[in-house]
């Protein structure tokens, strides 16, 4: 995973200043992740990108371990850390192989499943850093089952953006491909939404199930 860490690097600036697309339903993501969080729950979350969700849940929690690839994107994490005061979060680069053992009560990968080569090793690794009957909560772009414009973009305009380093690895998976990946992992599904609107993406709620 590491070898994206360039284009996460070189987005940075950008990413952080760009706006939430669709800020009712992340705003609904939060509330639903409160729900589930406690306070003397510790959290892991891979791919945190720029700390925004980190940071929202961090007064609900215990402690969070924040961590990306991207160097960059923790840099700006670590900014709006200390602009809001936030002393519970910790910014740190890795990926799911590397990440702190843990093993943590909740761990959350969201927006980030998609981007893996080895969805499988991945799950493994987060496997071994949730608790036994911990959370697992992952969102995750699924390949629309209709040739909508995302669909064709995806089968024929992404390759070309992929060539020229104007975007990174991204993995057609489908909503079957996700659980399954997921309930091999050792969880269990307790429960999928997807979001509203046309947005691809699923919302997976899973227990480890030793």
């Amino acid at each position: 995973m590491y070898k994206s860490a360039k284009f996460w690097d070189r987005i940075a600036d950008k990413y952080a200043a760009s706006p939430i697309r669709n800020q009712d339903a992340y705003e609904a993501t939060l509330d639903r992740m409160r729900q589930l969080l406690s306070p003397d729950d510790t959290v892991l979350e891979l791919g945190c990108g720029t700390g925004t969700t980190a940071l929202a849940l961090a007064p609900g929690v215990q402690h969070i371990i924040a961590t990306d690839v991207s160097d960059a994107m923790l840099d700006k994490g670590r900014e709006k850390a200390q602009t809001v005061g936030t002393t519970n979060v910790d910014f740190l680069q890795s990926d799911a192989a590397d990440a702190p053992d843990g093993p943590f009560d909740a761990v959350l990968a969201l927006n980030l499943l998609h981007l893996l080569e080895d969805l499988d090793g991945a799950l493994a690794e987060i496997a071994k850093r949730t608790k036994p009957d911990g959370l697992f909560v992952s969102k995750t772009f699924c390949m629309p089952e209709r040739r909508n414009m995302i669909w064709w973009f995806i089968q024929l305009a992404l390759p070309v953006a992929q060539a020229i380093g104007k975007a990174p690895y991204f993995a057609k998976l489908s909503t079957s491909d996700l659980d399954a990946a997921i309930t091999k992992a050792g969880f269990t599904i307790v429960q999928t939404e997807m979001a509203p609107g046309k947005d691809p993406r699923r919302t997976v709620i899973a227990r480890r199930a030793d």
